[in-house]
């Protein structure tokens, strides 16, 4: 039997803003959490907040650390991180958004606008995974973390 070569151990830390204030968690200690375990990536969500507030976190987390902040679902703050990741539903909006019928075409589009940033997509079963595989995407995430509102998740790994 063949050995199979592993990657690197890397940690994609999910910066959960709502999360982070539920437990009185500042982003200065969610950095040094970071920094202890030597995180590859960092992603901030935060569904409620204003844009001002999102983009004072994101200021604060970019002049604050070298990893590479990746912004959750909203393309207007992309100017203020490294990278977007997208949600299923996410996508779609995008799409209709620029008017485009096809999810890689939207990929395609913004690889070229934005050449030198992170594009992520979430996945939740086998036909997502196929397809996301076909885009020209810079990584796919795999599951629901925590339980919200939009989603009915049974085993919740973060909480």
């Amino acid at each position: 039997m063949q050995k199979v070569k592993l990657l690197p151990k890397q940690i994609y830390a999910l910066c959960d803003w709502e999360t982070l204030q539920k437990k009185q968690i500042s982003l200065e200690t969610y950095l040094e959490i970071c920094s202890k375990y030597d995180t590859a990536y960092i992603q901030y969500r935060d569904k409620n907040s204003s844009i001002d507030i999102q983009k004072k976190n994101l200021m604060y987390l970019k002049n604050n650390t070298i990893i590479p902040i990746i912004i959750n679902d909203n393309l207007e703050l992309l100017e203020y991180a490294d990278g977007l990741h997208f949600g299923q539903e996410d996508l779609k909006l995008l799409c209709t958004k620029f008017n485009l019928e096809k999810k890689d075409l939207l990929i395609k589009l913004l690889k070229k606008r934005y050449p030198n940033k992170i594009f992520g997509l979430s996945t939740h079963n086998e036909k997502e995974i196929l397809e996301a595989n076909s885009f020209e995407l810079d990584y796919i995430g795999l599951g629901a973390y925590r339980q919200t509102n939009t989603k009915d998740v049974s085993t919740i790994l973060g909480d």
